[in-house]
């Protein structure tokens, strides 16, 4: 047996510290294999701030395609047009909170002005007609970060937007961009998303790859769609597939939960 100490074993420390070292290495594997990798992208990761992570990943051409729920692309936005989003405390009474006219998410605070101005910019920035995929109605959201935003260098949109990475949303209209495109809509707006599309233009992407990983965040719907890329093509489409190569899952849920 080697020490841990100060010897450290290939995959680094212990514990979770070693499981994370086991996921790099993972990682690099994909890097090295050109895998297609996906990102998937559940709970409040963007309001926590963990938004400049994936930029990076991103810029550096280490991530091929995001899946996210759409209320991380929305708090995307706040980020990119400099809006307040405070760390408070979980303790603090809701009724007091609702009284000074803020939303929480846990101990993160956002003052309702935040998200009025994020819904105003939403609805006059989606300025585009007719029946699109998910990864074009966050394409061009991003487009419009990088022409008009305070900061758009915070924002994973517009960053994917720069770098031609696709980000699609399993459930649109859970969330405020879904939201926002339903008002418009009421407007007599002619504009809608397109989730069938996004069926098939995921399960493309992966039947176009020579292997394909995925890196999890959290779990969820984002998780399941980018896994249902596989049952698409074989179990519906009828094509040959082998399976996804690499699986990579952060989350804070324990394994016997299943």
């Amino acid at each position: 047996m080697k020490r841990i100490y100060p010897h450290t074993s290939p995959y680094g420390a212990a514990f979770n510290a070693a499981r994370l070292s086991e996921a790099c290495t993972l990682y690099r594997r994909m890097v090295d294999d050109d895998a297609t990798i996906c990102l998937t992208m559940a709970g409040a990761l963007t309001p926590a701030g963990l938004g400049g992570g994936i930029i990076e990943l991103i810029r550096r051409g280490l991530v091929d395609m995001i899946i996210s729920t759409g209320a991380n692309m929305y708090h995307d936005i706040h980020f990119a047009l400099d809006l307040p989003v405070y760390k408070g405390s979980p303790s603090v009474d809701d009724r007091q909170l609702q009284k000074e006219g803020i939303v929480r998410i846990y101990d993160v605070f956002l003052p309702f002005d935040t998200l009025f101005e994020t819904d105003r910019y939403v609805q006059e920035n989606m300025d585009i007609e007719g029946t699109h995929s998910t990864a074009d109605i966050h394409h061009h959201l991003g487009q419009r970060l990088l022409e008009n935003a305070k900061r758009p260098e915070y924002s994973i949109l517009a960053a994917a937007a720069e770098f031609d990475v696709p980000i699609y949303c399993p459930s649109p209209g859970d969330s405020s961009i879904g939201m926002n495109i339903a008002y418009l809509r009421a407007l007599e707006r002619h504009i809608a998303t397109d989730v069938e599309r996004d069926v098939l233009e995921t399960a493309a992407i992966i039947y176009s790859s020579t292997k394909s990983g995925v890196v999890v965040l959290g779990g969820g719907a984002p998780k399941n769609f980018f896994m249902q890329t596989q049952p698409m093509l074989s179990q519906i489409l009828h094509l040959p597939e082998s399976g996804h190569d690499y699986f990579i899952q952060i989350t804070a849920d324990a394994p016997h939960w299943g």
